[in-house]
């Protein structure tokens, strides 16, 4: 582990930057000034442990998840092995849901005792929500270039309370070609696993215009061991990514249907696709 938590103000004066390690949270809250600003106080008192208790549990998180989960201590731990634990039937392991976990940790620290009328943890792109009756808050959706940005409004009837992108291109290895895959779902930790599980699913085995290396060679200590994970995406044509959209479209029409995410946007090379879901969520014209 390395230095000590950082908790700074942005230079506009309303958002909080805090820092430990591979932890980079953006963090806001909306309301009564005195409610937030003990908001702000109780987030940055809850990310001083937040680090050092996952890494107390580093090994068993790395080690894959199972249809019953694991007696972990620390409450973040907790949570990324219960978001995992719902798609056992795959390869994953706790780390799958370790930025949506502690956006959600985070977030219930703030909020906890709290009145507030909207307030959001972003885990590098992994954003845990809080809406009182009434609010809605509008997002961007990271690493995309389709048209799909600053087009997203969650109001406060909906049930989507966590948002998580995952793909190839981004901080996390991918063993499919997403370019990216962003996930609406009840909580942070739910979206962030279920972002991973989508992106796995865009794929074309065995395309000789995909190069993979073993995801130990690049990072000795991960999760993934020997699996081959997605360094670069070649050219495809466009019945090839229709091909490779169409298996991640499959894989997250079900997680819907089984009442694991609320719905999902899908991009690779250019071209999107979004479950009936997601949609309901996205305003054209802003």
């Amino acid at each position: 582990m390395t230095g000590s938590p950082q908790v700074a103000w942005l230079p506009d004066g309303r958002r909080l930057h805090m820092n430990h390690g591979p932890i980079d949270l953006i963090v806001e809250a909306w309301g009564d000034p005195g409610e937030v600003a003990s908001a702000y106080a109780q987030a940055a008192d809850r990310f001083g442990t937040i680090l050092s208790e996952l890494v107390a549990e580093l090994p068993e998180l790395r080690r894959p998840a199972g249809p019953r989960p694991r007696p972990f201590d620390g409450p973040t731990a907790r949570r990324m092995e219960s978001a995992v634990c719902r798609f056992s039937g795959r390869f994953i392991t706790p780390m799958a849901a370790v930025a949506g976990s502690v956006a959600d940790e985070m977030l219930a620290a703030m909020v906890a005792g709290r009145t507030l009328d909207r307030a959001y943890v972003n885990d590098g792109g992994d954003i845990a929500l809080h809406l009182a009756p009434g609010e809605s808050i509008r997002l961007a959706i990271a690493g995309t270039s389709n048209g799909f940005g600053d087009r997203l409004v969650i109001p406060h009837a909906s049930a989507v309370r966590g948002v998580a992108t995952s793909g190839w291109r981004g901080r996390s290895f991918s063993l499919g070609i997403a370019d990216a895959v962003t996930v609406l779902a009840r909580d942070g930790a739910a979206a962030d696993a279920a972002a991973t599980v989508i992106a796995n699913a865009v794929d074309l085995p065995g395309h000789p215009a995909i190069t993979r290396m073993a995801a130990s060679s690049l990072q000795p200590d991960s999760d993934l061991g020997e699996r081959l994970v997605t360094t670069d995406v070649g050219v495809l044509s466009p019945e090839e990514i229709h091909e490779a959209l169409a298996r991640g479209l499959a894989e997250a029409g079900e997680l819907a249907e089984a009442g694991l995410i609320e719905g999902a946007a899908l991009f690779l090379a250019g071209t999107s696709c979004v479950t009936a879901e997601a949609g309901l969520l996205y305003r054209p014209n802003g």
